[in-house]
């Protein structure tokens, strides 16, 4: 299998030189290398300007609750490995059932290895390194791979590296989902495939397949199984091109594929294992239909210079869902290139791959501007498959987002190298191309990321003052509970040094004991449920003695010492349902309103 060939004859490969073995020798790291790979860290930083800049109240506007969560994640894998606790679990929230770090995708990879850093800057600096980072990383990983082993024109490298970084759907999830814009081992990860299909060195690159392949399940496995996908249908397609060459590839392949396998199962087969099976695991997670609307393709992200907020919210989830948003121009220029580059056999198996992740993104129908139709996509086939199952299938767009930039770079090449022929056209015709790439690309061009100032944690946990409440093993109790939409108390809590514990959270675990199924959030108790209810209509409802017993059921299993009321939206009928609840008066102390539990938890 070559990386680069048409059905006509096969075209040159990347020039390179020979060692005095008569080995091919590898393409130097140049100046030139330098400087794009500056530029791709540079641009990452613009992206992330706002919250490097304020790393102690700024917050990532359009992550909702997730900057919290993932701050959360980091700071207690830290607390774990600095305490030399198993870092696979954690009782700081959901207590006392407490989160399946391994099931919530923690991104331990990073987040242990950063310990030293989260413990001494705090967990804002590690989560916003590990994004500005994984956005910068994965564009260079690409720009190697390709400037390496598929073009030989280091613009159309840059070219195709710097959109599989910056690509909008990659900027929507750099609203607090590091996992998803640190793709930067997934290039490494087809390369080796590829070159053990070439029957290149099967043990050692089997050895680094499988190295690989355990380090990325750390990092993210919903990625990696959205870019395995998208490889593997691209290597369908291009066997299905070439069946001659599938006999010499088994061989090499499977020898590699085996040693791969072996390797990373040793090194995940305990993690995973406590993923699926461990405490507080979940087989799967329903999230209903989520596929892509045909018009999300055409139209701008919200983080986008040509971006309309409104637009991009009437086909997206959220604005950390924003999962294809390629834009009209580009979705033309991807026609056009396809239709040029058929012949290419790599070219074209990346195309069909391409639209197959796209149609695979629709869901199990098409929708097209919110109207569903009766045409059916493969979703429907697959979506109830395990682990399919687990997957938003609007995420599996961007699998199309690594294929568009090896395609841009394919074509930015061929330009270049006609460009440079004698018999070649005698206009600039390299400057035209570019200038036509430029003008495709700008419109998705991320902006800035939005960031606003988080409210301030109460004194009350910056100061220590709740240590005068909580005992040894006894929990804090916030009103209301912390849930998906009130993440704050994950902040607090990190605030406080991680000192104390708090039952519910912000995490995904299962239905229940008996029913593996996930969800987001903790299985409430009925106090909470009745707090949630205050705070959204803002009345105090009537309080029986059926109420106050609950209550104190509910403190007992969660094992509270103290319940805290801070500032917010319908505190006043909060306050007094919690004195209703409790016949406790509160007190304000540290800018908020405590009751000590404590007699009725004994």
């Amino acid at each position: 299998m070559s990386l680069h060939e048409t059905e006509a004859a096969p075209e040159a490969e990347i020039p390179e030189t020979e060692t005095e073995t008569g080995q091919p020798a590898k393409r130097s790291w140049t100046s030139a290398d330098s400087w794009i790979v500056l530029g791709y860290a540079l641009f990452a930083f613009v992206v992330f300007n706002g919250l490097w800049l304020n790393l102690g109240q700024g917050y990532l506007w359009n992550s909702a609750s997730d900057q919290n969560m993932w701050e959360w994640f980091f700071s207690v894998t830290a607390d774990n490995v600095l305490h030399l606790r198993n870092p696979l679990i954690s009782d700081f929230q959901n207590y006392p059932l407490g989160v399946n770090m391994m099931s919530n995708t923690a991104m331990l990879g990073l987040s242990i290895p950063l310990t030293p850093v989260t413990l001494t800057f705090g967990p804002t600096v590690s989560v916003t390194g590990v994004m500005t980072g994984g956005i910068a990383g994965t564009a260079a990983a690409w720009y190697y791979v390709l400037s390496r082993h598929l073009v030989r024109s280091r613009v159309a490298a840059a070219i195709g590296g710097a959109f599989c970084g910056f690509a909008p759907s990659v900027i929507s999830h750099a609203n607090a989902h590091p996992n998803f814009v640190a793709w930067f081992l997934m290039p490494f990860i087809a390369l080796k495939v590829i070159r053990l299909s070439q029957g290149v060195r099967p043990v050692r690159n089997g050895v680094f397949l499988g190295l690989m392949l355990a380090y990325q399940i750390f990092l993210g496995e919903e990625p990696l199984f959205i870019g395995a996908l998208t490889f593997i249908v691209f290597g369908l397609v291009y066997v299905l091109a070439r069946p001659r060459e599938v006999p010499s590839m088994l061989r090499p392949l499977g020898i590699g594929v085996g040693i791969a396998a072996l390797i990373s199962v040793a090194l995940v087969a305990f993690p995973l294992w406590w993923q699926f099976f461990g405490p507080q695991s979940y087989q799967t997670i329903e999230h209903g239909p989520v596929g892509n609307d045909t018009a999300a393709f055409t139209r701008f992200a919200t983080q986008s210079i040509a971006g309309d907020a409104k637009a991009a919210a009437d086909v997206s989830m959220n604005r950390t869902e924003e999962n294809a948003f390629f834009g009209w121009p580009l979705i033309v220029l991807m026609v056009v290139v396809t239709i040029w580059l058929w012949r290419d056999i790599v070219a074209r198996a990346m195309a069909i791959a391409m639209f197959a992740m796209a149609w695979l993104s629709t869901g199990q129908y098409l929708i097209v501007a919110h109207d569903k139709t009766d045409i059916p996509g493969p979703w429907l086939w697959f979506h109830e498959l395990p682990l399919f199952d687990s997957v938003l299938e609007s995420r599996y767009a961007m699998g199309s987002v690594f294929l568009i930039g090896a395609l841009l770079a394919l074509a930015t090449d061929r330009v270049f190298t006609a460009a440079a022929s004698p018999d070649g056209p005698q206009l600039p015709v390299r400057l035209m191309w570019v200038g036509a790439v430029v003008a495709v690309l700008l419109p998705i061009a991320p902006t800035e990321l939005v960031v606003k100032d988080r409210p301030r944690t109460p004194v009350f946990f910056t100061d220590g003052t709740w240590r005068q409440y909580v005992g040894v093993n006894g929990t804090l109790v916030t009103v209301p509970l912390p849930s998906g939409s009130n993440s704050e108390p994950l902040h607090w809590q990190i605030d406080a040094d991680l000192g104390f514990k708090m039952p519910e959270g912000y995490f995904i675990g299962p239905n229940s004991e008996t029913d593996r199924r996930g969800r987001y959030g903790a299985i409430q108790r009925p106090t909470s449920i009745l707090l949630d209810n205050v705070k959204e209509s803002g009345v105090t409802p009537e309080i029986t003695d059926v109420e106050r017993a609950q209550a104190v059921e509910d403190l007992r299993y969660w094992n509270a010492d103290v319940v805290v009321l801070p500032p917010r939206t319908n505190d006043a009928a909060l306050r007094s349902t919690v004195d209703l609840l409790l016949n406790v008066p509160s007190e304000l102390v540290g800018g908020v309103w405590v009751w000590d539990v404590q007699p009725l938890t004994p």
